[in-house]
């Protein structure tokens, strides 16, 4: 059994930090959607701004919204404003193949990142 990337959420934008809030990312349903993550599910979240990396779990956010919000302690290492990489992994037998999207500023749909190699530079794909 090995831990396989299944989701990807790249180059979204934070649009919320709530310390108040008792944890986790909210993330808009949509998003969460079209990579397949389902509420309360584990991700890695990691900054591109800040360069920091943590674990929480997903709450759906309302549909189109384009909210993404750290909550609770989670908010201290990743503010409103940076960009972020949002990830979920299946323990499988075998090789999947992972949903991934790349985000605008506005946190809207851009593309699909479909056969890119592990290697593969985004300011490329983007051009």
């Amino acid at each position: 059994m090995r831990w396989m990337l299944r989701s990807k959420i790249h180059q979204a934008t934070v649009t919320e930090a709530d310390l108040k809030y008792v944890g986790s990312i909210t993330i808009d349903e949509e998003l969460m959607d079209m990579v397949g993550l389902l509420p309360g599910e584990r991700v890695l979240v990691v900054s591109n701004t800040s360069g920091a990396r943590l674990e929480t779990y997903t709450i759906p956010g309302p549909r189109g919204s384009g909210a993404i919000q750290m909550n609770g302690a989670a908010a201290h290492l990743i503010k409103k404003g940076d960009e972020i990489i949002i990830m979920g992994f299946e323990l499988t037998e075998r090789p999947i193949e992972s949903r991934q999207i790349v985000l605008g500023k506005d946190n809207e749909f851009l593309r699909w990142l479909e056969g890119e190699t592990y290697n593969t530079c985004l300011a490329e794909l983007l051009v």
